[in-house]
């Protein structure tokens, strides 16, 4: 089966595209492989989320910064598959937690089995992905645990909040870091180590992808409140309406005085106040200093990037960072 499309960066290095094409590919088939079993519903069940597409971006992360060794060298496929199971693993347990109802546009695991079944699906994938990288040897292996970690203690973080006296801002950050800038941070370190890079190689890049991450999902905390259904794909909003606070609507609390857009900001929005939190939060200087927040971290990815050997890849991360900020509008 075809991979995935990835994001759609202007790779004009035509050795690079075809490298990743056939890399993406090589992951997508064992990607499927390992998680078939003599039980079919089980193999249904996760293939789930595998079928339900995504742009596989961990998975892209890890055969860019694999450019910087020898792309070719046996670990780098299956490192990528312990990636992206990784990554999966954690939806499953996500939905449940949120109480999702869609993910990536289809029924959601939980929604279409039940929490139990989404919940052992997740720890299914997590285990077919250790037994991946008990191959890939110990270095990897403590890598990935130390990533389970942080994943995990970024999950507690935003469950009980920020504590007393501490600034919701960083804590934020913190939690985004961790969830999401961990994982994407041990993709660029399992390429470039997979790969044989070199030791100053691999602790750039997995700054840089660990930064690139925090950036991405800032963009989205942008996208929720800017963007039209028609260009992100996604119902604007939808964040206000759960009552999640991202760094917008954070901002937008820390405003003095009182107004009408914090009287709203709370708790879940009700719906037919939403299209008015929305409006006031896009003419407030909330949006601005997220949008300056996500400039700040894609500037912090491309310091590390910029001393990488001189090579397509290297342009190629640089590409990624001006797309994190230019998707956010």
């Amino acid at each position: 089966m075809a991979a995935p499309p990835v994001v759609d960066l202007p790779i004009v290095d035509e050795r690079l595209a075809q490298d990743l094409a056939s890399g993406m590919a090589a992951v997508e088939k064992l990607l499927r492989s390992s998680v078939e079993t003599e039980d079919a519903f089980v193999t249904e069940a996760s293939k789930h989320l595998i079928e339900a597409g995504g742009k596989r971006f961990r998975t892209m992360m890890v055969l860019l910064a694999a450019q910087f060794g020898d792309p070719t060298a046996p670990g780098v496929v299956p490192g990528a598959v312990v990636i992206e199971l990784t990554h999966l693993g954690s939806l499953y347990h996500d939905d449940v937690m949120d109480e999702a109802q869609v993910r990536r546009g289809s029924e959601s695991a939980n929604s279409r089995w039940g929490n139990t079944v989404a919940i052992l699906t997740g720890d299914y994938l997590f285990a077919q992905a250790s037994d991946i990288l008990a191959d890939l040897g110990a270095e990897l292996i403590r890598i990935q645990a130390r990533t389970f970690s942080r994943l995990v203690q970024g999950q507690i973080r935003e469950t009980i909040g920020p504590r007393s006296g501490e600034d919701p801002v960083a804590h934020y950050l913190n939690v985004l870091a961790d969830k999401t800038g961990s994982l994407i941070a041990a993709a660029g370190r399992f390429g470039a180590v997979l790969s044989g890079a070199p030791a100053e190689v691999e602790e750039r890049i997995s700054r840089a992808c660990e930064a690139i991450g925090v950036a991405f999902q800032l963009g989205d905390d942008l996208l929720d409140v800017a963007a039209s259904s028609a260009e992100s794909g996604k119902t604007p909003g939808t964040d206000l309406r759960e009552g999640i606070r991202t760094l917008p609507v954070l901002y937008a609390l820390q405003e003095p005085g009182e107004s009408r857009l914090k009287a709203l900001l709370p708790g879940p929005v009700a719906e037919e106040d939403v299209d008015e939190a929305l409006a006031l939060l896009r003419g407030s200087s909330a949006m601005a200093k997220a949008r300056q927040e996500l400039e700040a971290w894609a500037d912090r990815a491309r310091r590390d990037i910029v001393d990488l050997p001189d090579i397509p890849a290297r342009d190629a991360f640089l590409a990624l960072c001006d797309y994190v900020v230019e998707r956010s509008g």
